[in-house]
């Protein structure tokens, strides 16, 4: 299972979708889209994405733009992923 459909996952859980999120495109946009992603939410998500792969965000990386669609929010978790490599 490749990231984006781990992230994908991990979202569709965060968010109680049941489901509908699992088949998202890069481009769906999530912030200001999705009535689910409020502010408790979106840490729900944060921890639920830093427990599943085993990572810690840095809070500078943490900006709303990282939260603005599927693809921004994988590249947030594979920047995560780079960084623990190292």
């Amino acid at each position: 299972m490749n990231v984006h459909d781990q992230v994908l996952r991990v979202l569709d859980d965060a968010l109680s979708l049941q489901g509908r999120g699992l088949a998202w495109g890069r481009e769906t946009p999530l912030l200001g889209a999705l009535p689910e992603l409020d502010s408790m939410a979106v840490l729900a998500l944060i921890t639920g994405l830093e427990n599943h792969f085993g990572i810690a965000f840095a809070d500078a990386d943490l900006q709303g733009a990282a939260f603005a669609s599927v693809g921004s929010l994988c590249d947030l978790v594979e920047q995560a992923l780079a960084q623990a490599d190292t």
